[in-house]
Order: structure tokens, then C-alpha cells, then sequence
């Protein structure tokens, strides 16, 4: 059985607090486990998930900020003291080469698992996966920074009524919808004719950023985007000074880019209630809202209702 949700390790930015651990963020998208951003503390955080490193098919780094990537040297060590027993792909910004060799070998220990090694060295760089698409585009930090966005094909969904009426039955369903045409009884019956358009499913994640293109374009249409607010509004001109957002940027990112659940993380450790951020957010948003907590899951909203093909 399928199952697409985000398991948050930590909401913290810089440094972490005794509510909030450092950044990390666990995707469940059907046969795949994205990381996101390990940093301190990852490792121990996903004990108490019930997802372990055996479970991880992929790590993405946005970038080399230690609250993004300390926890890269134990999670890799991790990998081959569990004996992972297939490849982990690791991304990251090809311009951290250098600082990614450096934390893979911190540390002396025995390399068991397969790690492949596949940076992101252009903006838009597309990898293809068995699920759909994952897409890196150029943030706006002070050292080369990408987000991601994981992009599921569309689909198309039968209509019973209209398979009924041409007498489409079984097996031919399904060869209908792959191939794109029928010939029955004489006469082609196409796909648009017997089905709708399933939109597929979009997820996005942005972190250290300055509003900039690469953010609308990971936004767009996603049904959930994970995105930074490391300060609120009054911060605003420290916000854009040194690379980050505030909650009301990433409010109205998520309305003009058409998201559907919103979620905060990212805090500086300067604010100690949570409940500003999403006050300052729904002034700006009016859809789902989530102010990310350390351990809680998020599910990814069911598809798009399927429109006329």
C-alpha cells in the first residue's frame, strides 16, 4: 500500500533549543525515502519515527550550513553499520563537493553501503525517478544553495459511465489508458473520449532563501511545500540581508504559487511561541496551515480532483 508523508526530525534553525532539534526531514513517497537536510541529531530523531537507515533510498542537501548537513557523517556511518543492502543516492550542491568528501569521512570507519554520489550542478537539473521527477532549482543564500521538488506524472482516470457505453471491459481498460486508443468494433475509441486527467501529486522544499524565481518555481501547484520562515515580519530587512524568509513571505508564496498545505519550519531561536508564526501566516494564506513541531507527520494531500481531459 502506498503511503506520501512528511516525518519532520527538527524545526530549528542555527542552533537548536531544548524544544526543537536542528533540521531533518523524513519523505515516505510510496517505495521511496528522501532525507532532507540531516543535521545534528537526525540520526537520534528517527528512533523515535519507526523509520530506520535501512528504510532511506535517498539523502538531498540543499546546502553546506552546518544546520543542514552535520548530521550527514553518523547518517552515512549509519548506512554501513546497518548493511543497507541497496544503493543510497546522495545530492547535494556540486560546489560542496569539497565539504561533502569531508563529512562522508569525518571519522575512520569500515564503508559497507552504496552510496551514489550524483551533485546537483545546474539549475533545473531533473532526476529521474521510478515515481515521477525530482527537480533541484538555485535558492538565493549566501553559498550555493537548491531546493527540491518531487514531481509525480499525471494520470488519467476511467469514467465507467463512458467505458459502459463503448462496451470496454477488463484488461482493455488499462490498455485504453496506456496506449491512448481502442479499436473497437470497428471504431477507434481514444482516451480523452472515456477518461479525465488525474493531476499527480507535487512536493515541494525550500529552505535558506531570499524570495527569488527558484522559490515560486518549486511552489508551484505543490500540495505541500515545506518551506522556511525563519523570521517574522518585524525581522523582514535581517530576513532579506541574510538570505532567509519571513512567515508572511512564505504565506504569500504558497497563495500566489496555488499550494494547498502549507508548512513552517525554520525558527530562530529568538521566538519562543510558535503560534506567531501561523497568526502572521493566515493573514496571507488561507489554506492548509502547519507550524512544524519536532516528530510530527504530515500527510500529502490526496490528489487534485481530476478535470476534463
Amino acid at each position: 500500500m502506498s503511503m506520501r508523508e512528511l516525518v519532520v526530525l527538527g524545526t530549528a534553525s542555527q542552533t537548536p533549543t531544548r524544544y526543537r532539534n536542528h533540521n531533518g526531514y523524513l519523505l515516505r513517497w510510496d517505495d521511496e525515502v528522501l532525507l532532507f537536510d540531516p543535521g545534528e541529531g537526525s540520526q537520534r530523531q528517527m528512533l523515535h519515527t519507526g523509520i530506520s537507515a535501512t528504510d532511506l533510498t535517498r539523502i538531498c542537501v540543499t546546502h553546506f550550513h552546518g544546520d543542514h548537513c552535520l548530521g550527514l557523517p553518523g547518517m552515512i556511518q549509519r548506512l554501513s553499520l546497518d548493511r543497507v543492502p541497496h544503493p543510497v543516492a546522495v545530492h547535494f550542491p556540486a560546489a560542496g563537493a569539497e565539504y561533502f568528501a569531508r563529512l562522508r569521512h569525518a571519522s575512520s570507519f569500515y564503508e559497507t553501503a552504496e552510496l551514489r554520489v550524483e551533485p546537483i550542478d545546474a539549475d533545473g537539473q531533473r532526476i529521474t525517478l521510478g515515481l515521477g521527477t525530482l527537480e533541484a532549482r538555485r535558492l538565493r543564500h549566501p553559498i550555493e544553495t537548491y531546493g527540491y521538488r518531487l514531481v509525480e506524472p499525471d494520470g488519467f482516470r476511467a469514467l465507467p459511465e463512458k467505458l459502459s457505453a463503448y462496451g470496454i471491459t477488463g484488461p482493455a481498460v488499462g490498455e485504453l489508458l496506456r496506449v491512448g486508443h481502442l479499436d473497437v468494433d470497428g471504431r477507434r475509441v481514444t482516451r480523452d473520449e472515456v477518461s479525465v486527467t488525474r493531476p499527480g501529486q507535487r512536493f515541494a522544499f525550500v529552505m535558506d532563501t531570499a524570495l527569488c524565481d527558484g522559490v515560486y518555481a518549486l511552489a508551484e501547484l505543490a500540495d505541500l511545500l515545506v518551506i522556511e520562515s525563519t523570521f517574522l515580519e518585524s525581522e523582514a530587512a535581517l530576513a532579506a540581508e541574510v538570505g532567509h524568509l519571513t512567515a508572511a513571505q512564505a504565506a504569500r508564496v504558497a497563495t500566489e504559487s496555488g499550494v494547498r498545505t502549507l508548512l513552517l519550519t525554520h525558527f530562530s531561536q529568538r521566538y519562543a511561541d510558535p503560534r506567531r508564526f501561523a497568526d502572521e501566516a493566515r493573514e496571507h494564506f488561507a489554506g492548509e496551515l502547519v507550524v512544524a513541531e519536532d516528530l510530527m507527520t504530515v500527510p500529502v494531500p490526496p490528489r487534485r480532483v481530476a478535470s476534463a481531459g
